[in-house]
């Protein structure tokens, strides 16, 4: 992993992105979309995570975020690690899932491939983690994530994407809650 893509100062604010293996669309039910707004709730309760913004498209997540225990990497962890468990639990578990089976068998050949120790590898390794230092660069991290549905051809403006702090902006905070940006700029 390259110098660029790590976390080096534990107190920062950071731009990460994160997908399945393979970039498998697997985030396409509601349910699937609940557990990871559900970890990104209870880290911010008992992780220490101040989340800024955000956006879950079908195969990858991005946040802003900080980390306020000071272990950026550790809490970035975690989330995946819970989520990784609790996704293919509840794939396993979902009778409606008419991927289940090809799903499944993906995630085991992934963590095969990399000669893992668990049956299945749902994220891939890699976070690419950019520090936050000036407001231009918070503003064309914000202005990616908050487009990132538009550019994929989802929906036609930003705040129309049901997933995205975009409508928190807009003043909607029926999915997540965020917190204020501002002390970064």
């Amino acid at each position: 992993m390259s110098r660029n893509y790590k976390f080096h100062n534990p107190s920062a604010a950071y731009f990460v992105s994160f997908a399945t293996v393979n970039w498998i669309d697997v985030f396409t039910r509601q349910v699937y979309y609940n557990i990871l707004a559900e970890s990104v709730v209870f880290c911010r309760k008992h992780k220490g995570m101040e989340l800024f913004a955000y956006c879950f498209m079908p195969s990858h997540v991005h946040f802003i975020f900080r980390s306020t225990n000071e272990d950026p990497a550790g809490l970035l962890r975690d989330y995946k690690t819970y989520t990784s468990k609790k996704m293919i639990q509840t794939i396993t578990e979902n009778e409606q899932e008419s991927r289940k089976e090809w799903m499944l068998w993906m995630f085991e050949r992934a963590a095969k491939k990399k000669g893992s120790k668990s049956q299945y590898q749902f994220w891939q390794h890699h976070n690419k983690p950019i520090e936050l230092w000036s407001a231009k660069v918070i503003k064309q991290k914000l202005d990616y994530i908050h487009n990132n549905p538009v550019v994929s051809g989802f929906v036609t403006a930003p705040t129309d994407w049901k997933y995205s702090s975009a409508r928190n902006i807009a003043g909607d905070n029926t999915i997540l809650e965020i917190d204020a940006i501002g002390f970064l700029g």
